[in-house]
């Protein structure tokens, strides 16, 4: 289970606080107006911002203080951080090796996860000659291969069309499923929260709401999302 504990955070004039708990192998679809802090939630999960007050654990163990690195997290940003001058290839080893050194086992665990993504052949290409769609599954891979419990993807799709986006999302499922990953994805669309067949946690007003079933909670909305939906 993933928990903040009385966590808040300030920068300026933002204020975010949390106090919930997420199952393990939850599909959480995070939700709420623009600047609320969605982005800062999955921060402070990734490791890459601390909170003023509270704490984070996993499975118990107090994971504040860890850097990203030692997380039982992977990420996926929205740019979906490829090396340009690196091939396909050598992008996803660094799931593997950070120092881009793979062995032959290691091109053998990559070439899998290019064909578990649906790149099978194509690990010499650069990312500057494949597709949004395509790029986005070599973050996938990449991501796959870290065989971190909890993957958070920070808007990773927003820039695909709408049947791109279901496409990738429906993967992300099949993986996270195989897997048994924790996964938390933000969205503005609620579609894509329906699509995980999950719960949601709504982030507005300074504050990340518990987890709820997201059917329900889209059939109902709090004012804060109902105005943020109906804009």
């Amino acid at each position: 289970m993933l928990t903040f504990e009385d966590v808040r955070v300030t920068r300026g004039d933002f204020t975010l606080s949390a106090d919930l708990a997420i199952e393990t192998g939850a599909r959480i679809a995070i939700l709420g107006p623009s600047g609320a802090g969605k982005s800062t939630l999955l921060a402070l999960v990734g490791g890459f911002l601390t909170p003023d007050s509270g704490r984070i654990t996993w499975g118990g163990t107090d994971i504040t203080d860890l850097t990203p690195s030692e997380r039982p997290v992977a990420t996926i940003f929205q740019d979906n951080n490829l090396f340009p001058h690196l091939t396909v290839t050598r992008n996803v080893g660094l799931g593997l090796r950070p120092n881009g050194r793979l062995s032959a086992d290691d091109r053998a665990r990559v070439a899998d996860a290019l064909r578990d993504v649906g790149l099978a052949g194509m690990g010499d290409r650069k990312p500057g000659d494949l597709s949004g769609g395509q790029q986005s599954r070599v973050a996938l891979a990449r991501a796959g291969l870290q065989d971190k419990p909890i993957l958070l993807l920070d808007e990773a799709f927003s820039a695909l069309g709408p049947a791109l986006k279901s496409e990738m999302i429906d993967l992300v499922l099949r993986l996270a499923q195989a897997r048994d990953l924790t996964l938390l994805m933000i969205t503005h669309d609620p579609d894509d929260a329906r699509r995980l067949k999950g719960q949601t946690i709504v982030v507005a007003d300074g504050r990340a709401h518990q987890p709820q079933d997201t059917d329900a909670l889209l059939a109902d909305p709090p004012p804060a999302l109902g105005a943020y939906l109906a804009g």
